[in-house]
Formats: structure tokens, C-alpha cells, sequence
């Protein structure tokens, strides 16, 4: 049996929102690596083309698109730009997200915030899924992977907002799994743990990662590259009969603090 095939995606477009950095840049350099053209989505223009410049380094393939997920007409382009780029769409990684970090006191949070993350973090990717999936269905290779996160299983107190978003998403996945299973497309998520992105670095100190690896039997904390790796198996063929899952890339624990 050759393996190489069951990761190979050569020929295959992506789209990856929130591509400029972290976890969604790590996607980006993964699925070129393997092969696609990748439609590199942030809302900083600057990231978006730091990031392809490094896939273009690689020896890959990817184009730029300042995309604010919050504005229609910029999911429009971010769909229009691979299309016209690269001839359609075969995979959409939604990774933009917003919220959490342990802010989110009921009695200190107003309704507008609340309305901000589920617009990026749930009412953005079902607006994806909706332009994607009619180029997926044409091309006959279609694969969506939400990046979701442990707070959607998790509780914790000051999250109620960002962790319920992520509960959504993944819902939201598993039942858009049936609505385009027998289209072709499968719908699938990745939750990371705890993983050392800058959001992370913002309030992480040693004394709290040293109570998060208490609970993580692997004793470390996540990489982008593990998460990245994940989000490579679902999108490719590897992963050709598994769809309305999540899978949670963790150490093998929960990473959190009691």
C-alpha cells in the first residue's frame, strides 16, 4: 500500500481563515506542503502576505485575501479570489475566531460582545460553508474542518460566552455533516487545547502552565504544527468515511487549572 497518496494534495484548493498567524498560518504551510493552493484569509493584510511569503519559500503555492470574516462582501472575495485564482474550492479550514482568555464576567460583558462572537465564530463559518460547498459538490473533493477548542467541553467560570460559540460550532458541524454528507462534503472539527499561540502567551505565566500539565498526560503544552497536523489528516484523503466529528488535540488531558 502507498501512504503518500492518502495525504497528497496536490491538485486541491484551501481556504484558511485567520490564516495570518498561529494556528491558522500553521494550517496554511501544512496543506501547501501537501500539496494545495491555499487561499490565505486575515484581517491583516500584512500577515496574510507574511504568510504566503513563507509558503512561497517552501515552494508552495497561496495567495493573499484581507478578509474581516464580520463583512459579507469580504467572505465573497476571500471564495471569488480562489475560484479565480486557482479554479475552485475543495477545502475550507475556519479558524478566524474571537472571545475567551477567562474575560468573560456575565455582570461585566454586554450583549454587543456576545453578538461579536458568535459572528466570528459560528455565523462566519456557516456563511463559508454555504459559498463553498457548491464548488466542492462541482469538483467532486470537498472537505470543511472547523478549529474549534477544550472550552466547548470544558466549564469554566468567565467563559460562558466563547465556550458555548465553540459547543456551537461543533454542533453545528455535526449536523451540516448530514445536510452535505450525500453532496460529498464532510464536515469535521479540530479543538485544540492549550497551545502556545500568542493569544495564549498573553496570559500565560509558569505557574499556571504548571497547573495545566498536571492535567495533560503527554506534559507538554500544544504546538501549532500538532493542531495543524489534525486539521492535514481531515482534509485529506486519509480521512475519506469521517465526517461529523471532533477531534481534540490535547496532550490527552484538559489543561485546566484546578
Amino acid at each position: 500500500m502507498n501512504t503518500d497518496s492518502l495525504f497528497d494534495l496536490g491538485g486541491r484548493v484551501a481556504i484558511v481563515t485567520g490564516g495570518g498567524d498561529g494556528i491558522g498560518r500553521a494550517c496554511c504551510r501544512i496543506l501547501a506542503a501537501a500539496g494545495a493552493s491555499v487561499v490565505v484569509g486575515d484581517r491583516s493584510a500584512d500577515k496574510a502576505r507574511q504568510t504566503v511569503s513563507l509558503i512561497e519559500a517552501e515552494g508552495g503555492k497561496a495567495s493573499p485575501v484581507e478578509c474581516d470574516v464580520l463583512r459579507d462582501d469580504r467572505l465573497n472575495a476571500l471564495v471569488k479570489t480562489a475560484v479565480d485564482s486557482y479554479g475552485t474550492v475543495n477545502i475550507l479550514v475556519n479558524n478566524a475566531g474571537f472571545g475567551g482568555g477567562g474575560r468573560e464576567n456575565p455582570f461585566a460583558t454586554d450583549a454587543d460582545y456576545l453578538v461579536r462572537v458568535y459572528s466570528v465564530n459560528v455565523f462566519a463559518p456557516w456563511k463559508l460553508c454555504r459559498l463553498v460547498v457548491p464548488y466542492m459538490v462541482e469538483s467532486g473533493y470537498g472537505s470543511i474542518v472547523n478549529i474549534t477548542s477544550m472550552s466547548s467541553v470544558d466549564k469554566e467560570a468567565a467563559m460562558s460566552i466563547y465556550s458555548s460559540s465553540k459547543a456551537a460550532l461543533n454542533h453545528m458541524a455535526a449536523n451540516l455533516a448530514y445536510d452535505f454528507g450525500p453532496m460529498g462534503v464532510r464536515v469535521n472539527c479540530v479543538g485544540p487545547g492549550a497551545t502556545r499561540t500568542a493569544a495564549l502567551a498573553s496570559i500565560l505565566t509558569p505557574e499556571m502552565e504548571k497547573r495545566m500539565l498536571r492535567h495533560t498526560p503527554l506534559q507538554r503544552l500544544g504546538e501549532v504544527d500538532d493542531v495543524a497536523r489534525a486539521v492535514l489528516f481531515l482534509a485529506s484523503p486519509a480521512a475519506s468515511w469521517i465526517s461529523g466529528q471532533v477531534i481534540f488535540v490535547n496532550g490527552g488531558g484538559r489543561q485546566t487549572l484546578d
